[in-house]
């Protein structure tokens, strides 16, 4: 099928690079160029090197509210769009183009968790899976009707981790939901409007850990962080970003919250209920390092003086 690909994150661009040998990509459109990375420099998305890789036109309107942009996708006569984590609202000017509408591949398991974050919000809440749902995109948020979806299993699985997985199964379901559309036959499923919830965008430093909540909702911050939302929090008076970590147990060895030990050379922090374990942080202004290692260099969590809060 002709198609038009709308994407930006690595996300995106995996699913981009799996649809590329399978139809004809018209064109793919991304979010402009922006300052990415420790260097601050200006940079292409994933979805557009990818593109440019392949040798297919890449479009970067600052909006698609623009009639002369309206006017350049119309010409390209794209018989579907997909999209997948675009960036930007696609008004129904757009939505209206396509001869077979618009196909929006949604990472999470609809109509739970509509909206900016569903992978992050999945971990938060514990949820025991996480999943892709093919959509039919209208002016809504993510309310339009599904028709292929696959889940996998979430429990102790990192964003990014689940990130990866879901760009896998969101390509070969678009596949399959592509095929559908091509034939014809096509099982569209209404979302029930009674089971929705809704992954609002993460706030800043709303995964920073802290000691009055439990072990298992610091874990669930830590495997939901990322650069762009990291899990901060301070430990023996050293602030820190918690790469990862895991519940301790069985609770051993038990500390009190806000306490924090260096035991059998591991690194455990005492939360209001249950003890953390965290093998992996980021000092401010230093490399990624082991927890231990890290300890090292801390006298008081050798003794019985170790604390550790909030950032």
């Amino acid at each position: 099928m002709r198609i038009v690909f709308m994407g930006t994150p690595q996300f995106a661009a995996d699913i981009l690079e799996q649809l590329i040998p399978q139809h004809e990509i018209a064109a793919v459109y991304t979010r402009p160029d922006a300052v990415r990375g420790r260097g601050k420099q200006l940079a292409a998305s994933p979805v557009k090197m990818v593109a440019e890789a392949a040798g297919i036109p890449v479009r970067c309107p600052r909006t698609l509210r623009d009639a002369d942009e309206q006017a350049a996708l119309a010409a390209l006569e794209p018989e579907v769009i997909c999209v997948a984590a675009y960036g930007a609202i696609l008004p129904k000017e757009v939505l209206d183009i396509p001869a077979h509408g618009c196909l929006n591949v949604h990472g999470s398991l609809l109509p739970r968790w509509r909206g900016a974050a569903p992978i992050e919000r999945a971990i938060l809440a514990g949820d025991a899976e996480v999943g892709v749902c093919i959509m039919a995109m209208e002016e809504g948020l993510d309310t339009g009707d599904f028709c292929v979806c696959r889940s996998i299993p979430a429990e102790g699985a990192t964003a990014a981790q689940l990130t990866a997985d879901l760009a896998d199964l969101g390509a070969s379901a678009l596949l399959v939901a592509l095929n559908q559309v091509q034939a014809g036959h096509v099982n569209w499923v209404a979302q029930n409007e009674d089971e929705v919830t809704y992954a609002e965008k993460i706030a800043k430093g709303e995964l920073n850990l802290d000691p009055a909540v439990s072990a298992v909702v610091n874990d669930r911050r830590v495997r939901a962080s990322g650069a762009a939302h990291p899990a901060r929090c301070v430990i023996a008076g050293r602030p820190v970003t918690v790469l990862s970590g895991r519940v301790v147990a069985g609770g051993t060895p038990a500390l009190a919250e806000g306490r924090a030990v260096l035991a059998a050379g591991k690194v455990y922090l005492g939360c209001a209920e249950g003890v953390l374990e965290v093998t992996e942080v980021k000092p401010d202004g230093k490399r990624a390092m082991e927890a231990s290692a890290f300890a090292a260099g801390v006298p008081a969590l050798r003794g019985e003086e170790g604390t550790w809060s909030r950032a």
